[in-house]
C-alpha cells in the first residue's frame, strides 16, 4: 500500500523508472513517448549536459539561503535571461514553479505602486478560461472556473475579461484582426468601470495552456492591449509558465507577438524537469522603483535561488540557446500541425487544430459543423488520457475548455528534440486513443 498522497485517489498509475530522449519508461518496462507533461521536458530526459551541472553543483554547494548569501548559478543565468530578454527586462527573481512565479509577480505589482506613492492601484484584470496557477493570489487571478469552483469563498476578488479564443467566440461578420480588437478593448472597459486609479496590473499567457489548449492570440491584439495598458499606466504581466523559453519557436513567447511585459513569468521549461524552478522577470524601472524606495521586497521563500535549481537551468537554457532549440520547436511544430491535419482535420469530432511551435491543442467536439461540446458527463478528456496511456502516448486531456464546465481539448507538449519519425509515432498512438474513446 503506497503512502503517497496522489493527484487522484481513484486512479493506478505505473512507476516511472528511468526516461531517454522522448521516452518514459516505467517498472514494467514499458516505453510512453512523452508529449504532455505539462509542457515540463522541451529537452526530453537524460540530457547529459544538464545532469552533469546538476552532480557538479551539488558537490559544491546544495543549499544557500539568498537573505544571506547569492550563488554563482543564480548570477549567471539571471545574466543569460537578461542577455536574450525582450525589451527593457533587467531583473529576474528566481522561484520554486510557475505558481511561485505568478504569485510573485501579483506582490510586485502591488509594491511598485506603494512604492511610487499610488496606493489606491490594488485591482488585477486577468482573462477567463485562463491559469496562473494553484496558490490562491494565482488562482485568484486565474479564470478557470473548474479549479477555482471549491475554493472561490477564499479567493481574492479580480476582474476577468473575455480571452482571445478565435475559434469559437468570433463572430461570422468579424475578420481575425477585428474580433481580437474588440476584445482588447475590454480591458479598456473594465480599467474604467474600475477606475483608472485603482488598477495595477493586466494578467495574461501569450499563448493559452492548459485551460484552453493552446490558443495563441490573433495578430494585433497583444499590439492592444500594451497601447491600453501604457494609456492608464496599467502594468502588463505575461505568464509564460507553459508556452515560455522556447515553446513556441521562440525564447521568450511574446516575441512573436512583438509585445514587451512590464513582468513576465517563466518555469516549466526553464529547468526542463531537471530541477523545480521558476522565475520573475520584470524591468529595470520596477526594480529601481523599490531599490530606491523601502529597499526591500517583501515576499520570499526558503527555496528562492536554490544554486542546485539555477545550475540546472542554466545548463537549459545554455542547452535550448547553444543549439538553437527555440527555432527547432518552431519548425518541427509545423510538421506536427502537418501531421495532424493530415490525420484529424476531417475527423468528425476534431473542431480545431491550433498552437505555435510544439505546443499544439486538439479540441474535441459532438458535432464538427456545429462546434459543439460534448455532454461533459460523458467525461471525454479522461478517456482520451487513460486510452493514449495504453498506447504508450502520454498527452494532456482537459475538459471545460468552453467555459469551465463544458468542451475538451488534448494539449500536446513533446520534448524540442523529438524527431520525425516520433512525430509520426505520436499521431499513430493518438488516433488510436480516439478511435478507442469516439
Amino acid at each position: 500500500m503506497s503512502h503517497v498522497f496522489p493527484r487522484h485517489t481513484k486512479s493506478e498509475l505505473p512507476t516511472a523508472i528511468s526516461g531517454e530522449g522522448c521516452y518514459l519508461i516505467d517498472s514494467q518496462g514499458r516505453r510512453y513517448l512523452d508529449c504532455g507533461d505539462a509542457a515540463v521536458s522541451c529537452l526530453g530526459h537524460s540530457n547529459k549536459a544538464v545532469i552533469q551541472a546538476v552532480q557538479q553543483q551539488v558537490e559544491q554547494i546544495a543549499f544557500a539561503h539568498t537573505g544571506f548569501m547569492t550563488s554563482e548559478p543564480a548570477e549567471a543565468l539571471a545574466d543569460l535571461l537578461i542577455k536574450y530578454a525582450p525589451g527593457e527586462l533587467d531583473r529576474v527573481y528566481f522561484v520554486s514553479g510557475g505558481s511561485e512565479a505568478t504569485e510573485a509577480a501579483i506582490k510586485l505589482a502591488r509594491q511598485y505602486f506603494l512604492e511610487i506613492g499610488q496606493p489606491t492601484r490594488s485591482h488585477v484584470i486577468a482573462r477567463r478560461q485562463s491559469y496562473h496557477g494553484n496558490t490562491l493570489g494565482a488562482l485568484s487571478a486565474g479564470g478557470n472556473e473548474w479549479r477555482r469552483a471549491q475554493f472561490s469563498p477564499m479567493l481574492i476578488e479580480m476582474s476577468h475579461i473575455a480571452p482571445c479564443y478565435e475559434y469559437a467566440e468570433k463572430t461570422a461578420a468579424e475578420s481575425s484582426f477585428e474580433y481580437g480588437q474588440r476584445v482588447a478593448n475590454e480591458l479598456e472597459t473594465e480599467i474604467l468601470r474600475l477606475g483608472p486609479e485603482s488598477v495595477m496590473a493586466f494578467m495574461a499567457e501569450p499563448v493559452v495552456g492548459a485551460t484552453l489548449g493552446a490558443v495563441p492570440a490573433v495578430d494585433g491584439y497583444f499590439k492592444r492591449i500594451r497601447e491600453i495598458c501604457d494609456q492608464y499606466g496599467v502594468l502588463l504581466i505575461l505568464d509564460e509558465v507553459m508556452c515560455g523559453m522556447g515553446r513556441t519557436g521562440h525564447l521568450f513567447a511574446c516575441d512573436h507577438d512583438g509585445v514587451v511585459p512590464d513582468i513576465l513569468c517563466i518555469a516549466k521549461g526553464l529547468g526542463a524537469g531537471y530541477q523545480p524552478i521558476g522565475a520573475m522577470m520584470c524591468t529595470g524601472k520596477i526594480y529601481d522603483a523599490i531599490r530606491d524606495g523601502s529597499g526591500f521586497f517583501q515576499h520570499g521563500h526558503t527555496y528562492v535561488g536554490h544554486p542546485v535549481a539555477t545550475a540546472a537551468a542554466l545548463a537549459v537554457v545554455t542547452e535550448l540557446t547553444e543549439r538553437n532549440l527555440p527555432e527547432r520547436a518552431g519548425v518541427k511544430g509545423e510538421n506536427l500541425q502537418s501531421a495532424l491535419e493530415a490525420t484529424f482535420g476531417q475527423h468528425p469530432n476534431v473542431g480545431d487544430i491550433r498552437g505555435r511551435g510544439l505546443f499544439r491543442g486538439i479540441e474535441l467536439v459532438s458535432e464538427r459543423n456545429s462546434k459543439t461540446p460534448f455532454d461533459p458527463n460523458n467525461g471525454i478528456a479522461g478517456k482520451v488520457k487513460k486510452a493514449a496511456l495504453a498506447e504508450g502516448l502520454i498527452c494532456y486531456p482537459m475538459s471545460g475548455t468552453r467555459d469551465g464546465r463544458t468542451g475538451d481539448h488534448i494539449l500536446l507538449a513533446p520534448p524540442f528534440i523529438i524527431q520525425d519519425s516520433e512525430v509520426d509515432e505520436l499521431v499513430v498512438k493518438l488516433k488510436r486513443a480516439l478511435n478507442n474513446v469516439l
